[in-house]
C-alpha cells in the first residue's frame, strides 16, 4: 500500500515570461554633419531659386539687373528651403516650426559665410593675377624705385625700400603698443573703481578713432609744436595710437576669461598681487595676448594717411628712423597705382602681395612667440618647469637645515623627473 508521501513530487514548469515588443527609438537629431536629405533639399531649393529668377528676369518681366536677380533668387531658395523642411520634419505638423527656424538659420549663416569666403578669395585672386609678373624677378626685392621711372618695365626698380619702412614702423609701433596695451589692460582688470571706468570708455572711444585723425594728431603735435622732421619714428608713433586702443580691448578680454581660482590660490599662498599677475596671470593668458598684438598689428600694418602724414614719400632705401622720409608698402600700392602705365599696376599689385606674404609672416611669428594655450607644456617647457622645481626643493631644504640644523631634511613629494 502506498501513501501520497511515497509519489514522487510532480515536475515544476517554469514560465518564461514573454518579452513586449521593443519600440523603435525617437530619432534624435543628428550633429555630425548635414543629412543626405538636407543637402538634397538645399540642392532642390537652390536650383528653384536660380530657376525661377532666370524666368523672372530673362523669359517673363521685363526685369534686370545683377543685384536683383541675385536678391530674388535667394529669397525664393530660403522660401522653398522652408517649405521642404517643414514637409521632412513630423511630416508638416505643429512640432515642425523649431526645426525650420533652426535649418533656415543654418542656412542663412552658412550662404553668410560662403559670401564673405567668396569675396576673400576674389581679392586675393584678383591680386595675385594682376601682380604675379612682378614677383619672379628679383629685382623686385633687392631695388628701390630711385632708378626707374614711369615707362620703365617691372624688371627695373622694387620695393625693398618700402618693405624695410613697414618693418621699421611696424617694430616701433609695437614697442610703444605692446607693453603700454598689456599694462592698461592689467590696470582695467585688476584695479576697479571710477577711473578705470573712465579710461575703459575712452580706450572704446579710441577704437572708432579714424586713422587720418590719429596721424593728424602726431603731425600737429610730434613734428609742429616739438619741431621733429617728417620720419620713420613719427609714422611709428601715429601707427601705434590706431594699435593701441585694439591691444588694450582684445588683452582685456583675454585677461578676464583666465579662472579666478589661480588668482585666488596664489593669494592664499601669500603672492602679493603683482607677483600673482606677473607669475600666474599673464603666462595663463600668453596665447590671447599674442593675439591681441595680431590684431593690433593688422590694423597698423595696412594703414597708409598716417604714414603720408608723419613719414612723407621718398623713392630711396631710408634705413635710419629719425631723419628723412620714409616709405611704406600700403603707401607705395597707392603711390604705383595712381600711375596709369601698366608697369606701375602691376608693381602696385605685386606690392600688395608682398604685404600680403609679410603680415602672413608676422602672424606665424607672433603665433609661435605665442605658444600653447595654458596648461599646454611643449618637452622644452616641461624640462625647464622640472628643473625650477628641483632648484626651489634644494632652497627649500637649505633653509630647513638653517634653521633646524645639518640633519634636518624635507619630507615633501621628490621633484618631477626630467622629461627627454
Amino acid at each position: 500500500m502506498t501513501t501520497t508521501l511515497d509519489k514522487p513530487p510532480a515536475p515544476t514548469t517554469t514560465v518564461v515570461p514573454r518579452p513586449e515588443p521593443l519600440q523603435e527609438p525617437e530619432e534624435h537629431r543628428r550633429l555630425g554633419g548635414p543629412r543626405r536629405d538636407d543637402l538634397l533639399a538645399l540642392g532642390g531649393a537652390a536650383t528653384t531659386g536660380l530657376t525661377l529668377a532666370w524666368l523672372l528676369f530673362g523669359q517673363l518681366a521685363p526685369l534686370s539687373g545683377t543685384l536683383g536677380f541675385a536678391v530674388v533668387a535667394y529669397l525664393v531658395f530660403l522660401l522653398v528651403y522652408a517649405v521642404l523642411v517643414w514637409m521632412d520634419a513630423s511630416g508638416g505638423g505643429t512640432s515642425a516650426g523649431p526645426a525650420v527656424r533652426d535649418r533656415l538659420l543654418t542656412a542663412v549663416l552658412g550662404s553668410a559665410a560662403a559670401l564673405l569666403f567668396a569675396g576673400l578669395v576674389l581679392v586675393i585672386g584678383f591680386t595675385a593675377a594682376r601682380g604675379w609678373h612682378a614677383l619672379p624677378h628679383g629685382s623686385f626685392y633687392t631695388q628701390d624705385m630711385q632708378a626707374a621711372g614711369p615707362l620703365d618695365p617691372v624688371t627695373v626698380g622694387g620695393v625693398k625700400h618700402a618693405v624695410a619702412g613697414t618693418l621699421i614702423q611696424i617694430a616701433i609701433a609695437l614697442t610703444v603698443t605692446i607693453p603700454l596695451g598689456i599694462t592698461c589692460a592689467v590696470y582695467l582688470g585688476q584695479v576697479p573703481g571710477r577711473f578705470s571706468r573712465f579710461v575703459r570708455t575712452i580706450v572704446e572711444a579710441m577704437t572708432a578713432l579714424p586713422s587720418v585723425v590719429a596721424g593728424l594728431f602726431v603731425y600737429a603735435s610730434w613734428i609742429l609744436m616739438l619741431g621733429f622732421e617728417k620720419s620713420g619714428l613719427a609714422a611709428g608713433l601715429a601707427l601705434s595710437v590706431m594699435m593701441l586702443p585694439i591691444v588694450i580691448r582684445a588683452s582685456d578680454v583675454v585677461l578676464r576669461l583666465v579662472p579666478g581660482t589661480l588668482t585666488e590660490a596664489a593669494e592664499a599662498l601669500g603672492a602679493p598681487r603683482w607677483r600673482t599677475v606677473w607669475h600666474v596671470v599673464l603666462p595663463s593668458a600668453r596665447s590671447g595676448l599674442a593675439t591681441a598684438v595680431i590684431l593690433g598689428t593688422a590694423r597698423g600694418i595696412g594703414e597708409t594717411s598716417p604714414v603720408l602724414l608723419t613719414a612723407g614719400a621718398t623713392a630711396a632705401l631710408n634705413a635710419d628712423p629719425t631723419h628723412g622720409p620714409m616709405m611704406s608698402l600700403p603707401l607705395a600700392v597707392f603711390t604705383f597705382v595712381r600711375s596709369p602705365q601698366p608697369a606701375m599696376i602691376t608693381r602696385a599689385f605685386g606690392t600688395a602681395l608682398v604685404l600680403l606674404a609679410l603680415v602672413l609672416l608676422l602672424f606665424s611669428l607672433a603665433r609661435v612667440v605665442g605658444g600653447r594655450g595654458p596648461g599646454q607644456l611643449s618637452p622644452r617647457q616641461t624640462r625647464r618647469a622640472a628643473r625650477r622645481s628641483r632648484h626651489d626643493l634644494d632652497r627649500f631644504e637649505a633653509a630647513a637645515r638653517a634653521v633646524d640644523g645639518p640633519t634636518a631634511t624635507l619630507t615633501s613629494n621628490p621633484a618631477p623627473t626630467e622629461v627627454d
